[in-house]
């Protein structure tokens, strides 16, 4: 890579200059101010997931580029050694590097979950603002006119409230938990798949660097034939064939979650409980299965219940 368009010195440089522009307000910071006080660290975590994953997609763009870079200069050197090594080597890395782009794929969907648990947080909020705000005018009436006939009518839309915040924290346990174990699955596992499958690259590589002779030649001999073509063929088919019969070496999670319907409630408690969902719980389990609908910003604010 050219030096001179290295990160890490750019950087050095224009400290004050990334300071004054780490903290400039934009969109992004307006969408940040506009999410619900219950999902604003998850907000958070997810953007700074998008980023994470930006470099990984960026990181294996570089290393395919580089691997290409190494096939060409090996072929320009003239060595027939070294151009044979650095072509079949330069194949090995632009493999890594997919397997670098699959890993960011993986993250991605990882984050697709997490936003399910996002959006129900948002969704619970109004439920939690709205019982709150409730049995704050309660109190205030109870002080100023204790005889007041909004109480008993005031107490009667608190049970109600209640009953519609039992089942909107139930839904939220549930998809947190369920989605926060399903999220990390994704991101352990491909962790995992992409370690081994580069493992597996890395090691065929050096079996490829094995076969170059390093022996210091004496001016004026001429240089020495590659005899290893075959060898470094089987190398590159031995490597695919090893990628082709990879398989996960991990155990599947178990999971109880499977009683779960699109309210998030398990359907014994629904048929058992004389407590309804209602409108403003079943926005909580509700269109959260499709994630090409879940953006980084979040949905329609839903309004307070009145």
């Amino acid at each position: 890579m050219n030096r001179s368009l290295s990160v890490r010195s750019r950087n050095k440089h224009n400290d004050s200059a990334a300071a004054a522009s780490k903290h400039r307000f934009g969109m992004a910071s307006l969408r940040g101010i506009r999410q619900a006080e219950l999902s604003k660290k998850l907000y958070t975590l997810i953007k700074t997931q998008n980023h994470s994953i930006s470099a990984y997609e960026t990181a294996a763009k570089e290393q395919a580029h580089i691997a290409s870079q190494l096939s060409d200069w090996g072929e320009e050197t003239g060595d027939e050694a070294i151009s044979d090594i650095s072509d079949k080597l330069g194949v090995l890395l632009a493999e890594i590097a997919e397997q670098e782009e699959n890993f960011a794929q993986n993250l991605e969907d990882s984050r697709g979950v997490l936003k399910q648990i996002r959006n129900t947080e948002s969704s619970v909020q109004p439920s939690r603002d709205h019982k709150a705000k409730v049995s704050d005018e309660i109190q205030k009436l109870k002080y100023k006119e204790p005889s007041s006939t909004k109480i008993p009518q005031l107490e009667q839309e608190l049970v109600r409230a209640e009953a519609q915040s039992l089942v909107a924290e139930a839904q939220l346990t549930n998809i947190t938990r369920q989605k926060l174990k399903e999220a990390y699955d994704i991101h352990t596992a491909a962790i995992i798949e992409r370690a081994e499958k580069q493992i597996l690259l890395a090691k065929n590589a050096r079996d490829l660097l094995e076969l170059l002779d390093d022996t210091p030649v004496v001016p004026g001999d001429e240089a020495r034939a590659f005899e290893h073509g075959n060898e470094a063929r089987e190398v590159l088919n031995t490597a695919e064939e090893q990628l082709r019969h990879w398989s996960p070496s991990w155990s599947a999670l178990t999971s109880n979650a499977n009683g779960l319907g699109n309210s998030a409630v398990p359907s014994q408690a629904r048929e058992s409980s004389s407590i309804q969902t209602t409108p403003q719980g079943s926005r909580v389990g509700t269109g959260l299965e499709d994630k090409e609908t879940v953006a980084e910003e979040p949905a329609a604010p839903v309004p307070a219940a009145a």
